[in-house]
């Protein structure tokens, strides 16, 4: 008995069918389309970057307030709407937006707060101020704006 071997040429072509490179690179791509659409839609709704940047424009706000206060020497405030989510300098025309999903808190001097909504930070002629906080925060996440009532030193910590 003779067996024979089929010869390399006659037997049928296999391939072993994998994952190419290119679909590979496809299905990475689309992931990551679908996570960048997603993944807004679940967030808490202002991002670290605007809650920093919401810090330091009050933070801005709060020493042209004291900067006013020393070059004119009167009295100059910070008003800040907790409800509307905005704040204005004393004489400054402007209002000043913050992000809407942003949660602010005000403690400052008792006789300084106009509602249960609205408040002002004092600063007083020779630099010094009614001091006070303003919190911001957003989720888990938050930062403090702090005025110091002897110095007016405006710090912003996390």
């Amino acid at each position: 008995m003779t067996r024979s071997v089929p010869s390399p040429v006659s037997a049928p072509a296999r391939r072993t069918r994998g994952v190419t490179l290119l679909e590979l690179v496809i299905v990475i791509s689309l992931i990551a389309i679908l996570t960048a659409i997603v993944m807004p839609m679940f967030g808490g709704g202002v991002s670290t970057t605007e809650l920093r940047s919401a810090a330091r424009q009050i933070a801005a706000g709060l020493r042209t307030a004291r900067s006013e206060a020393l070059a004119q020497r009167r009295e100059t405030f910070l008003v800040l709407d907790v409800a509307g989510k905005r704040f204005k300098v004393d004489q400054d025309p402007r209002e000043h937006k913050l992000p809407a999903g942003l949660e602010l808190k005000l403690f400052t001097a008792q006789n300084d707060l106009v509602d249960a909504t609205t408040g002002a930070i004092r600063f007083f002629p020779d630099g010094g101020s009614n001091g006070g906080r303003i919190t911001l925060a957003a989720g888990a996440r938050k930062y403090e704006v702090d005025v110091d009532w002897l110095t007016g030193r405006i710090a912003i910590l996390d």
